[in-house]
């Protein structure tokens, strides 16, 4: 039965400690001297915990009800309030995991890094939504490695060995400051999650179909099933087009501008819309309604999906043939392009590569028919191999 004041002052020291509940995990602890102290029981990972809230009556009945609903907060989102109660006592604050990566990213890696967009990227992507809102200290080896293996149990071992990297280097920077007592991430070995390799990925014809039917008849967004498609058809990069405004896609030429602020090497570059690329972003558009984003994000017009919702999209689903990434479709294109005879500049053109060495000195050209007759007989040449299977009749038009 739930405590009142008057039940409180009512309670009387007996010869052994005592303690009387409140519920949810409240209890005031009576000892013998009479003196009277708030305690806040807890179960979280498989144990108990216990932590103390303040003595009575400096620390009332309802202040008491208050501690003990914040502590009941931290539980729920995984978080040992032992934990927190040490980290006020260090004078550290609640100090999660997410906080700290943004500490350790301002500090060490933007004053440091040349690019340090994949490193923010890993941050924000994959360590913040798993064990963001969990104290820096409580994280272990274990939990490192449900991160790590999962992201290598999907085929995406260089990422698995990235984000190990990352991690190691953010709790090598925390014990520096003795906010944790030993770096989980050292103790994950890179033997056991793989070496990387240079990815050489093609996708054959039939594999082709293989994807595209697959993606198209999955409960995936309709968003993503469309740019999951237009990679493919225009050689681009999955953040080029997530990153995409309405300004910079002129339908009457066929011309999609990739601002430079957009472009992995920091130029402008075109892309030239096939009949069938032309169609989904007509389509896109729709979907977006009033946004000025190509792929506005769930719940907002103004910001697009993360970069690594394409990626989890593509996780998510199942195909009847070896894995593949979002960037062995450029890699496919590309490699069929070329078999099919088209001029090597043409194609590193399409991709928006820089020529090397004497070829940046002397060759500027933008192959601009070129890359338009070649992007049309590429999507020609994917959709007969899609209508002559009829694997997919009828998901390439508008929903």
């Amino acid at each position: 039965m739930a405590l009142t004041d008057a039940k409180i002052k009512a309670l009387k020291p007996s010869s052994r400690r005592v303690q009387v509940s409140d519920g949810r995990g409240l209890s005031l602890d009576i000892l013998p001297s009479g003196k009277l102290s708030w305690l806040y029981r807890y179960r979280l990972h498989g144990k108990y915990g216990r932590v103390p809230l303040g003595h009575y009556p400096d620390v009332g009945l309802k202040l008491a009800r208050e501690k003990r609903d914040e502590m009941a907060g931290y539980v729920a989102r995984g978080i040992a309030p032992a934990e927190v109660m040490e980290s006020k006592r260090r004078g550290t604050g609640v100090l999660t995991v997410r906080k700290f990566a943004d500490r350790y990213y301002k500090e060490q890696v933007e004053p440091n890094w040349k690019d340090p967009r994949d490193i923010l990227r890993y941050l924000h992507n994959e360590i913040g939504p798993t064990l963001g809102d969990r104290l820096l200290s409580e994280i272990t080896v274990l939990d490192v490695q449900n991160l790590v293996y999962r992201k290598r149990d999907n085929g995406r071992v260089s990422a698995a060995l990235q984000i190990r990297r990352v991690l190691k280097h953010m709790y090598d920077y925390a014990l520096e400051f003795q906010l944790v007592t030993s770096n989980p991430a050292a103790q994950v070995a890179t033997r056991y999650i793989g070496k990387a390799r240079k990815r050489t990925r093609v996708l054959t014809p039939q594999e082709i179909k293989v994807y595209l039917r697959t993606v198209y008849q999955s409960n995936i967004r309709r968003q993503f099933k469309l740019a999951l498609h237009i990679i493919l058809l225009t050689l681009s990069r999955k953040s080029e087009l997530l990153l995409a405004r309405w300004k910079d896609v002129n339908f009457e030429t066929g011309e999609w501008l990739i601002p430079a602020e957009n472009a992995k090497n920091g130029k402008p570059h075109i892309v030239y819309m096939s009949r069938q690329v032309e169609e989904m972003m007509r389509e896109l558009k729709h979907l977006a309604g009033n946004s000025e984003l190509v792929m506005p994000g769930r719940g907002s017009l103004k910001k697009p999906f993360s970069e690594n919702s394409l990626n989890k999209a593509l996780e998510g689903l199942t195909f009847d043939m070896d894995p593949l990434t979002i960037h062995d479709l450029r890699r496919t294109g590309a490699t069929l392009l070329r078999e099919n005879g088209f001029e090597s500049e043409v194609v590193e053109k399409a991709l928006s590569h820089e020529p090397d060495g004497i070829k940046a000195v002397y060759i500027i050209a933008e192959y601009a028919e070129q890359r338009k007759r070649m992007l049309q007989w590429w999507a020609d040449y994917v959709e007969s191999i899609v209508t002559e299977a009829k694997v997919i009749e009828g998901n390439f038009k508008r929903a």
